[in-house]
């Protein structure tokens, strides 16, 4: 059995202050969750949440990591940096990134490699565009990120994967729970041809196109969805706390 992720993506919401009230006010609607709960933050706001999620079921995660251990890359934040504060997860290439900061499958496969070394569980953000949808390439598109961002690694089942079908990231569409299970089908089915099917049978496949309060049953229930990667839901406890007990 694949225990399910919730992951809040916070994107570039939140000062220090205001992530550490957040997550308080997380933490007692959460402490029963069955499923893994992980609260990916901005850069800034990592030391405050780390000492904030001391003692709870939350788990840290960031939203980006460079692939070079240290060295003349101005913006960038390394690894071990954010090891020091005690993140366990990070998100690697989401489509966010990839439309406005030029990230490619190689450097997602560099830095979910750098991730890795470093004993951080990446989270890797695969999906299509509307376009890419409409013209019938989702699976030819998914199939190459999956062989190009995943190249080198020795288990599938060591990171997590999160399907976020780009035309439902914040536009409100959202892919039916029939579509996201297929498309999410699809993608193990790579996984077992590229790996082994023994540890795409493990891998755990995040949904990550809109899901909220509301649509979170229904898409929890489909078989090849193991968990969520959530926006703006995330940014409410209540509502997170909702998608987290989807089983309820």
């Amino acid at each position: 059995m694949r225990k399910p992720i919730i992951a809040g993506n916070w994107k570039m919401n939140n000062t220090a202050a205001q992530g550490v009230e957040l997550v308080n006010a997380i933490k007692p609607l959460v402490k029963d969750a069955q499923c893994d709960v992980v609260v990916c933050v901005p850069f800034t706001d990592i030391p405050a949440v780390s000492e904030a999620v001391k003692g709870s079921n939350v788990h840290l995660g960031a939203q980006n990591v460079h692939f070079a251990e240290k060295g003349a890359y101005t913006g960038e934040i390394s690894a071990a940096m954010l090891k020091e504060f005690g993140v366990e997860y990070v998100i690697i290439g989401h489509s966010e990134r990839r439309q406005y900061f030029g990230e490619t499958d190689e450097t997602v496969n560099k830095r979910m490699h750098a991730a890795l070394a470093a004993g951080l569980i990446p989270i890797v953000c695969v999906g299509e565009s509307l376009e890419e949808r409409e013209s019938g390439k989702t699976e030819s598109v998914l199939d190459v990120q999956i062989r190009e961002g995943l190249k080198g690694l020795d288990d599938v089942s060591k990171i997590v994967i999160a399907y976020e079908p780009v035309w439902a990231i914040g536009t409100g569409k959202t892919a039916t729970a029939e579509q996201a299970n297929e498309t999410i089908a699809f993608i193990r089915k790579t996984c077992a041809e590229v790996f082994c099917p023994k540890c795409a049978g493990k891998v755990r496949i995040q949904y990550g196109g809109s899901m909220n309060a509301k649509n979170c049953k229904e898409l929890m229930a489909m078989p090849e969805i193991d968990g969520g990667l959530i926006g703006g839901a995330s940014l409410k406890a209540e509502d997170f706390s909702a998608i987290v007990h989807y089983d309820r």
